[in-house]
């Protein structure tokens, strides 16, 4: 049973054609949002529903797909933060400045981008919800993931950062940090690599999406309303700070 009330509020996922995002539109929509959908390609999307193809690396394209999701949807109530790239695994000393580089590019500065591009429309409504997407690489810095691992740690800096500028605008900035998720990043990953994360959760099994977007949606919600600039991890346990 679906819960949560997002009854007519304007949501863009970014990411939206992936596990999490598709899993989180879905959520969405059972809950009633209005729904903005962007990626790389254009997403499907279904009645009443838009898609934009969207690179969330380029602050220009992210500030007309904010103008065109508001104008058609007249305004923007939320912002999930979903686009992400878990790069290569691999000793630092062979990572390649390109590598490294779109690594960051997406995971951090398209959270800035999409952030940044969102907030004058949340502003004009006097209120908002953004979910960022960290990571608990983020918090504890995975070995062979030195690019994820510090994106994912300025997406929280990034949070923390928004959470408290905005604190009194209506506007609260949060972020999730998923510990291994059954995703289809996840799928891409060396064997060895993930079963050394599993290790760590005490849980011992991968997360679902479905459980990811299940506390999305909630800190989405009018419901979440006295917590800002936190970082909500999902990690079977997992804990590091």
């Amino acid at each position: 049973m679906n819960s949560i009330d997002l009854k007519g509020k304007k949501a863009i996922v970014t990411g939206a054609s992936g596990s999490i995002g598709s899993a989180i539109a879905e959520r969405f929509r059972r809950s009633g949002a209005i729904l903005s959908l962007w990626d790389l390609k254009k997403p499907d999307a279904g009645a009443g529903e838009y898609g934009f193809a969207v690179n969330v690396t380029d602050s220009a394209q992210v500030a007309d797909a904010a103008k065109a999701t508001s104008d058609a949807l007249g305004g923007i109530d939320i912002l999930i933060n979903c686009a992400g790239i878990a790069g290569s695994v691999g000793p630092i000393e062979d990572y390649s400045d390109k590598d490294f580089d779109d690594v960051v590019k997406i995971n951090l500065y398209g959270a800035f981008y999409c952030g940044r591009a969102v907030l004058p429309y949340m502003r004009q409504g006097g209120y908002g919800r953004i979910v960022n997407f960290a990571s608990m690489a983020g918090k504890d810095g995975n070995p062979n993931a030195c690019a994820y691992s510090a994106a994912k740690a300025g997406v929280i800096g990034l949070t923390k950062s928004m959470g408290k500028e905005l604190a009194r605008t209506g506007i609260l900035v949060n972020a999730v940090a998923p510990g291994v998720i059954d995703s289809e990043m996840v799928r891409h990953e060396p064997e060895e690599h993930i079963q050394s994360l599993l290790a760590k959760m005490p849980m011992a099994r991968l997360g679902s999406v479905d459980e990811v977007a299940a506390l999305v949606s909630w800190i989405a919600s009018e419901d979440c309303s006295f917590t800002t600039g936190f970082i909500f991890d999902i990690s079977g346990g997992r804990a590091v700070y």
